[in-house]
């Protein structure tokens, strides 16, 4: 686990600095959409010249993927907001349902993170590099929603004999497929959002 001692210094104002870039690209993709993200129009969102952006991210693609990570932290943040600060002692299903349901946009810092997290699924179509980092992050994220639905397995809140690795995946590929619909309009957030919290239903009512 990373240290988050050091505070001060040259590494936490090059965090810093990286972290307010990445939330320009987030604040351009909620106003704009991904389409008006460039080095330009980032280092005016962010105050900084165009050099500075681009000796930190050198290309879009950077741009992207530093917006991506940021996106993710601010989404973990807002599910410990709403399921409590300790994961591990929350109720399994109220992490389950409150992680999926992130994952379907609900407001304009919502629908910029998945924006940018889907649009860097693109970029995994294309490079085997990006394409390898997404497999290690969804086994990974697989992996907890499956140990969730496993712990309410062992309470006896879920039928022992469900496979919680497929469940989980299918749980995912769900809320992120519904996301896309979102995204572009084909189907409204609350309808998603309904279907998502139904798939999730349906393992306790066995």
């Amino acid at each position: 686990m990373r240290s988050h001692r050091r505070t001060r210094g040259p590494g936490a104002h090059h965090e810093q600095r990286r972290a307010e870039i990445a939330d320009a690209v987030l604040a351009i993709v909620a106003e704009r959409g991904l389409g008006a993200v460039s080095l330009t129009e980032v280092a005016a969102q962010a105050g900084i010249s165009p050099g500075r952006v681009q000796h930190y991210f050198p290309a879009k693609r950077q741009l992207i993927e530093a917006a991506f990570e940021r996106g993710n932290a601010l989404s973990a943040a807002r599910i410990r907001d709403k399921a409590g600060a300790d994961l591990d002692a929350a109720d399994p299903r109220l992490v389950l349902t409150t992680v999926l349901t992130e994952l379907v946009p609900y407001d304009a810092v919502s629908e910029a993170h998945m924006r940018v997290r889907q649009s860097f699924h693109a970029f995994a179509f294309a490079e085997e590099a990006i394409a390898a980092r997404m497999r290690v992050l969804y086994a990974e994220f697989h992996g907890q929603m499956a140990d969730l639905i496993r712990r309410d397995q062992q309470g006896g809140r879920i039928d022992a004999g469900l496979d919680p690795h497929a469940a989980a995946l299918s749980l995912v590929a769900l809320a992120e497929g519904l996301a896309a619909y979102v995204l572009t309009g084909v189907t409204p957030g609350q309808v998603a959002r309904d279907r998502v919290l139904a798939a999730v239903a349906a393992l306790y009512t066995a």
